[in-house]
């Protein structure tokens, strides 16, 4: 008697996505108690320092701090600002693409905040992104927009026309994860060793005062 071929039975498909928000919920909740329960700039400072503390448990160890390779391919000329289209390399022979917002007319070096982009495909290029340049250096100050990995000028796995094989931004970044775990690497340092590595780029100006710095 032939038996008919029955769908395999996945009773628990989201196991262990549940067990793992569980987790980053509880330990959110034991984290906002300890931030309510500080009472003094003692307190306060201890906290962070054993957070920064943690860092490099979390996101190390980092690499060393190559030459940044820094040049400017392109300039875009606009009433009140005008926009470097940039390019440095975060890791030997990584490139990442970025564009810098100018204010015109600044009187000395101006503030400087580093725009880190969300999941859109277009990376520094998205609308969002564009107004918070513009606006930041029609209120005077130095701001640059880099694209993450993945988005915008960053695709990771062209296929023969350029185009994204695997899909940009969170497919990419989920591609990448998962290839790194395999050898020891963790994703989120890239991210983050770029945002530090466009930091650098930023105090490197000239045009940015380096004791007044924002982050969006």
């Amino acid at each position: 008697m032939n038996m008919p071929e029955l769908e395999p039975l996945n009773r628990f498909p989201r196991m262990m996505q549940e067990y793992l928000v569980r987790r980053v919920r509880a330990i959110e909740s034991a984290n906002a108690d300890r931030i309510m329960a500080l009472s003094s700039r003692e307190e306060a400072e201890a906290y962070v320092a054993e957070r920064r503390a943690q860092m490099p448990a979390i996101f190390g160890p980092w690499p060393e701090r190559n030459p940044l390779n820094a040049r400017t391919v392109g300039t875009v000329d606009r009433d009140g600002y005008t926009i470097e289209r940039v390019i440095f390399d975060s890791r030997p022979d990584f490139p990442v693409t970025a564009n810098l917002y100018l204010p015109k007319g600044a009187d000395g070096p101006a503030p400087g905040v580093l725009i880190s982009s969300g999941h859109s495909i277009e990376g520094k290029a998205a609308y969002y992104n564009q107004h918070m340049g513009q606006l930041l250096a029609l209120k005077g100050s130095v701001a640059l927009a880099y694209d993450p990995i993945g988005q915008g000028e960053r695709l990771q796995y062209p296929d023969e026309e350029g185009q994204e094989r695997v899909g940009s931004s969170v497919r990419e970044h989920n591609f990448i994860g998962r290839q790194q775990l395999l050898v020891g690497e963790f994703f989120g340092s890239w991210r983050a060793w770029d945002g530090i590595r466009a930091l650098d780029y930023l105090v490197s100006r000239p045009e940015v005062d380096t004791e007044h710095l924002g982050l969006t």
